[in-house]
């Protein structure tokens, strides 16, 4: 599988709130983990563009990232720009 629990625990002590691996209800680890799915996922449709299961399932993702970042911005907009530029996400 393309995210096992080693990577998972990577990206949760990168941009976890707490820095640790088993920091994984904080909005950033979970923004930081539906970013490397929606990466994923980007790449598997460049190459299977009529699997329009995994489009569904794209988009659903980018809503559910999108609703995590519209709570970062009301709860703490400093960590919303933290974790924008850290992953490279544009409004």
């Amino acid at each position: 599988m393309y995210l096992d629990t080693a990577k998972k625990e990577e990206l949760f002590s990168k941009y976890g709130k707490a820095k640790s691996a088993t920091d994984t209800g904080s909005a950033e680890s979970q923004i930081a983990l539906f970013t490397f799915r929606i990466n994923h996922l980007t790449e598997h449709l460049k190459k299977n563009h009529k699997d329009y299961n995994t489009s569904r399932a794209l988009k659903m993702l980018v809503g559910k990232r999108r609703r995590l970042l519209d709570y970062l911005i009301d709860i703490d907009i400093t960590r919303y720009r933290a974790i924008i530029k850290e992953l490279g996400i544009r409004k």
